[in-house]
């Protein structure tokens, strides 16, 4: 069948959304419409060459919601009018990781830049070639075709448009907050960026019982929205929400720092290492360049001082567990998604929607298809 989809064709490079040739679904796999993805900056990291793209054409995007419409062979958890959002791990359910509860870490993660299916092909073709796709995803399209391990059920009475949130940013930035800093009741909590991954964070340590959640961002639209969705307060600067955290702790500095802004380098790891006390936490959630190395720490610190720098990858959690979850606490009233979407986009209007996010004016972009 035919679709529509951005592609990325040359790095650094802009979106060209274009018609493309689509594959029945093979075993295993799943044809889904997309009724929305969000917009990423883990996408535009590939956009403006900060990650390697592994061949071109390129169909990125990771953050879809949408609706099956054609099962393979051999799909079981799945059926025909099934409401899904897509996970950029496919959780294999067998590995040590998967077996051992750590979906996020499973095995099946080393391929998710490989550019094709579990199978080494590819389903979407271009101008005579195969499209490569981000995370065996590809949900800069208005339809694509999915591995069932992609793919996360979920209830159908929560609208897609706002589901797909809880692909990627969502549970990545709460689970920052929750699972990796395993922010408790009465802590100090700075969150560094407070984009469509740190917003989350906010949201989960006021969810955990902070006392004080201490926002960093340099954009004023992005503190104001921190306050409404949590922060207890917000400061433009990390040296200045470091004194403030430190004027609560007896002069020790915050429980955790929870570091997601949009790229990273070592010294905003330093920067959050140096503002909690001893035997706090700092979470490095940011996803930064492969080849670089290096964070200006002070090691007697690390030892003497029994701090911990914690990566955290998807939120440190399941996402077959999480997702679910985060959609009944959304339906409950305890996380707010509608506010996350400061703009909606066509898919034509991708590289504006990423301008903006460039300019600071978006909490979360999402392209409605």
């Amino acid at each position: 069948m035919k679709a529509r989809a951005a592609l990325l064709w040359e790095q650094p490079g802009r979106w060209q959304v274009e018609e493309v040739e689509l594959a029945e679904p093979g075993f295993g796999e799943v044809l889904v419409e997309l009724v929305a993805t969000g917009l990423c900056h883990s996408d535009d990291h590939l956009a403006v060459g900060d990650i390697p793209v592994p061949t071109f054409p390129f169909c990125a995007g990771h953050e879809g919601a949408g609706i099956v419409r054609r099962v393979g062979e051999g799909v079981r958890s799945l059926h025909e009018g099934d409401h899904i959002v897509t996970s950029f791990i496919p959780a294999c359910g067998k590995c040590r990781w998967c077996a051992s509860g750590l979906q996020n870490l499973c095995d099946n993660g080393a391929l998710i830049m490989a550019g094709s299916q579990l199978d080494g092909t590819f389903r979407m073709t271009a101008r005579g070639r195969d499209v490569a796709t981000a995370a065996m995803l590809g949900t800069f399209a208005d339809w694509q075709v999915f591995d069932e391990s992609s793919c996360i059920k979920v209830r159908d009475d929560v609208p897609l448009n706002v589901a797909c949130l809880v692909a990627c940013g969502v549970p990545t930035g709460w689970g920052s907050a929750v699972n990796a800093a395993q922010v408790g009741p009465g802590d100090v909590v700075i969150v560094m960026g407070v984009g469509g991954v740190g917003i989350n964070a906010v949201q989960g340590a006021r969810f955990a019982g902070a006392s004080h959640v201490i926002a960093v961002d340099p954009v004023p639209f992005k503190r104001e929205m921190a306050l409404k969705l949590g922060a207890t307060e917000a400061y433009a600067d990390i040296t200045e929400a470091t004194e403030f955290a430190r004027t609560l702790t007896n002069g020790q500095g915050a429980d955790s720092a929870i570091v997601t802004v949009g790229v990273i380098h070592g010294e905003h790891v330093a920067d959050g290492f140096n503002a909690i006390r001893k035997a706090g936490t700092v979470v490095v959630t940011s996803q930064g360049s492969p080849v670089e190395t290096g964070m200006p720490v002070n090691l007697f610190e690390i030892s003497m001082y029994q701090k911990r720098i914690q990566g955290a990858l998807y939120g440190m959690g399941s996402p077959r567990e999480s997702v679910p979850r985060l959609l009944d606490l959304y339906v409950d009233g305890h996380l707010r998604l509608d506010e996350l979407v400061t703009r909606r986009y066509s898919l034509d209007q991708i590289n504006d929607a990423y301008a903006d996010m460039h300019a600071g004016v978006n909490i979360r972009g999402v392209i409605d298809f």
